[in-house]
């Protein structure tokens, strides 16, 4: 059974004990950002640095030009001058006796979604969400599938875990949010989430207007407080969104070769975000990765429910940086049969423990 980390390239470059401090929390991988979103954290441990502002989306591998169309990304523009940020992390860990996964984020991103507006999430209002890239646009599914392929060009890595390999929606994206205050329930949420861009209206055909109208008209009720939303009928929507995301895992999997395919996912259609919303029988990725955040009996439950429905292995995916913490004995008992604890470079010194005492 596999136990792995989640790390930052910054946690590594620059840091010549970085690798052997991670291998000394007894697992045997670390899934490593090649592709991320804008993020602020902190590196309690680095010799040179504690807060990082990445502050746009990058690739952390050298951009070669020739690969690259219309929609590219950014390389970082803070830290260490190393266009090989991914390579130097990777062979670190490496020379540690670690396994390296590439982890890639790919329909997050502002800096590509302020650069082609166009290719962004529009709302039922019209309103676009430009932190997120709509994969209904073939030039958007040709930028993930080149971010995979020049991963697996330039780097023997053992997998590919691919983060928002689908819509992002209302959720996960704008800085200094101020929504709460609205009280949105999860279905005013998953309304705000359905893109009507020129890409999926195209897709939707005839059921786009009257679909964009009842999300007005429900979302509009429930922030007067006539009444709480609910979700429409919407096959031609959920049919839509599985055939785009089954064919870029499809693609994706082809590229990735002999190296396995990994996917952040959710057994919930209407879900959008990092862990995109899919039916799980359908799709053929080597393992599924499952955010098991939160209380452990509702994850454990989550993970015994898709172990029922699925025979492609199952990973959880626990946070080590909530106040409380435990069950992976529950988590493995339910049907996961790895486990990636979040995160490696994030932790302080008791949280690294804490990752320390469950893999052993």
């Amino acid at each position: 059974m596999s136990h792995g980390v989640f790390a930052y390239t910054w946690d590594l470059v620059g840091d010549p004990a970085a690798a052997e401090r991670i291998a000394g929390l007894g697992v045997d991988t670390v899934t490593l950002q090649a592709a991320y979103h804008a993020v602020r954290g902190i590196t309690p441990f680095h010799p040179t640095h504690r807060v990082v502002h990445a502050a746009h989306a990058a690739a952390y591998f050298p951009i070669r030009d020739a690969a690259w169309g219309g929609l590219r990304p950014l390389v970082p523009s803070w830290g260490v001058d190393n266009p090989d940020r991914f390579g130097t992390a990777a062979r670190a860990l490496r020379s540690a006796g670690l396994g390296v996964e590439a982890w890639l984020v790919l329909t997050h991103s502002s800096a590509v979604g302020a650069a082609h507006p166009e290719m962004t999430v529009q709302n039922a209002y019209g309103e676009r969400y430009g932190y997120a890239l709509c994969p209904s646009h073939e030039s958007v599914r040709s930028y993930a599938l080149t971010l995979i392929r020049e991963v697996v060009e330039q780097y023997d890595v053992d997998a590919l875990m691919l983060e928002a390999c689908g819509w992002l929606g209302f959720d996960h994206g704008s800085l200094h949010e101020k929504t709460e205050g609205a009280e949105l329930s999860v279905n005013a949420r998953r309304l705000l989430s359905i893109c009507f861009c020129a890409a999926c209206r195209s897709a939707l055909g005839s059921a786009a207007d009257p679909l964009a109208a009842s999300v007005r008209e429900a979302v509009d009720a429930e922030l007067r407080g006539d009444r709480p939303a609910v979700l429409p009928p919407a096959d031609a929507l959920l049919a839509h969104r599985a055939a785009v995301i089954g064919e870029l895992v499809r693609e994706a999997k082809t590229l990735a070769g002999d190296r396995r395919l990994l996917l952040m996912a959710t057994d919930d259609p209407w879900v959008t975000g990092p862990d995109v919303g899919v039916d799980l029988p359908a799709h053929a990725p080597d393992a599924y990765v499952l955010k098991c955040w939160g209380e452990v009996g509702t994850a454990a439950r989550q993970v015994k429910a898709a172990a029922a429905r699925t025979d492609v292995p199952l990973i959880a995916n626990v946070t080590v940086l909530e106040e409380r913490w435990d069950g992976v004995e529950e988590l493995l008992e339910a049907g996961a049969s790895e486990i990636r604890y979040y995160h490696a470079g994030l932790a302080s010194k008791n949280r690294l423990q804490r990752i320390r005492e469950a893999s052993a």
